[in-house]
């Protein structure tokens, strides 16, 4: 069959990973390649960004069949939506290699991370449900290898936790998407698991479509996590490599976001609509009780865990408020939060590898012995916090906007839980970072040129879409005008 672009882009990391299994290169080369063929998939995607015009439809198809006989078929494509996590998925890994660089892992590490690369990309660009599943599964098998080989403390229950976790989840997934197969099939007497079709089902009670996205909603809710899904978030956290966590925050926790907006709105929108105050309020709850939790932590890991956790809770409130402001923040915030939260986790890492501390009290003084790396802390806190010139800011403002216009109440509450968060990060910076103390940090070095270029790589980023949203959201905004207008039937909320 013919090989488009995004077939190119999901499946060039997997066969790399493949080569570099059965050849005797060692790991510095297994590195080496792996960075490389992050950078092919980045110039790929950045390729399709481009040539992407301004429409609500699937662009860049693929439709090849693959198990025919029940329906099943290898169908790829982008929109506004998707594209916007694909472009952050292929910068952020290989900005994040840089930063991994000087990892001593053995190749099997960098093996699972261009896995991972694979299962995430494939996920995020395919249509038909069953395609989608075999990657969403795909991905926990290097997941748990990283975790389980290379992590640190109980990081055998942490992977087991995890993968329980994910496997409970999917299972319930798995078990909706056969079912609605099987409606297809006695509604119009053949088989079809493309969501384009899944769509046209009239025959289902409300009864059965509400089991069932509440089915789909249990493995999304695993994953981003949502409150009270979330007991795996700490110690898995803790417990993996810095590129595990890495990953973990910055990229597969929106796949849980992306599966709910792609998959879960078009599909149920009556339920989506229905639930949505519900959900809406477990995500300012979530946003509250993950801040207070952040606030109680001594372990800066741990912290920005906590942190990483509202801030998701904050996106899920967001798409869920039924308006256009709020939608497009929570897509934009996918973006700056996945930078800022990857950015911090790399950095977190540099001052374990360096000094073995966690702790916010075993720390301060960094700044003199690194005032490179204070300046990349500095920045990424910024767009934590929504400081304006930062994407962090537009994205915060717009999903405090769309609260607002959902509810009055919803929108005083997460405005000003966003401003206690932020004194907090400050005071947490101000002690780990600026403050001298009688601790020793003279093992302490300052970023090399990888994590510079790495580090503030991510910060130009930031800035730029900090200073020009527009570039960026004006590619969204057909998408999220489709999914309000033409599939909720609310409006544009503008």
């Amino acid at each position: 069959m013919d090989i488009g672009l995004l077939s190119f882009i999901i499946f060039l990391p997997l066969v790399i990973a493949f080569i570099l299994m059965v050849l005797p290169f060692g790991m510095k080369m297994t590195r080496n390649i792996a960075f490389v063929t992050t950078i092919v998939v980045f110039l790929l995607s950045l390729s399709i960004f481009f040539r992407f015009r301004l429409a609500d439809y699937m662009q860049f198809r693929e439709f090849h069949p693959w198990i025919t006989t029940y329906g099943i078929y290898y169908s790829l494509g982008v929109d506004g939506f998707s594209m916007i996590i694909l472009m952050l998925t292929t910068t952020l890994i290989p900005l994040g290699y840089l930063f991994l660089w000087k990892t001593k892992k053995s190749k099997g590490y960098w093996i699972s991370m261009l896995m991972i690369q694979a299962g995430v990309t494939g996920a995020l660009l395919s249509l038909d449900l069953i395609l989608f599943y075999f990657f969403w599964e795909s991905m926990l098998l290097p997941v748990f290898m990283i975790i389980g080989i290379y992590g640190t403390g109980n990081r055998i229950f942490s992977t087991l936790k995890i993968t329980i976790y994910t496997i409970m989840g999917s299972l319930f997934m798995f078990v909706s998407i056969l079912y609605l197969g099987v409606q297809f099939y006695n509604e119009f007497g053949v088989w079809s698991f493309q969501l384009s079709d899944l769509v046209q089902i009239t025959t289902m009670s409300r009864t059965q479509e509400t089991l069932l996205f509440f089915g789909f909603m249990a493995a999304f809710a695993i994953k981003i996590p949502i409150f009270p899904f979330h007991t795996w978030l700490m110690q898995t956290y803790s417990n993996s490599p810095t590129g595990g966590v890495f990953i973990l925050s910055s990229i597969m926790a929106k796949l849980g976001i992306y599966g709910i907006v792609r998959f879960v709105l078009p599909l149920f929108p009556h339920q989506y609509v229905e639930f949505a105050p519900y959900f809406v309020g477990l995500g300012i709850f979530g946003l509250i009780y993950f801040g207070i939790a952040a606030l109680m932590q001594q372990n800066i890991k741990r912290m920005f865990a906590y942190s990483s956790a509202s801030h998701l809770a904050f996106i899920t409130a967001g798409i869920f408020s039924l308006n256009a402001y709020g939608m497009t923040g929570a897509a934009f915030l996918i973006v700056a939060h996945a930078m800022a939260t990857g950015g911090l986790f790399l950095l977190t890492g540099t001052i374990e590898y360096d000094l073995g501390i966690r702790s916010i009290s075993g720390l301060g003084g960094i700044a003199k012995k690194a005032p490179l790396l204070t300046v990349a802390f500095a920045l990424m806190l910024l767009s934590i916090v929504g400081l304006p010139g930062t994407n962090g800011f537009v994205s915060e403002f717009l999903i405090v906007l769309g609260l607002f216009k959902y509810n009055h109440f919803a929108g005083i509450i997460s405005a000003t839980t966003v401003l206690v968060a932020a004194s907090f990060m400050f005071w947490m910076f101000q002690r780990a970072i600026l403050v001298r103390t009688d601790n020793d940090v003279s093992k302490m070095k300052d970023l090399d040129i990888k994590e510079v270029v790495g580090i503030f790589g991510l910060a130009l980023v930031i800035i730029a879409m900090g200073l020009y949203p527009h570039w960026f959201l004006y590619k969204i905004e057909p998408t999220i005008q489709h999914y309000l207008i033409d599939i909720l039937k609310v409006g544009v909320g503008s």
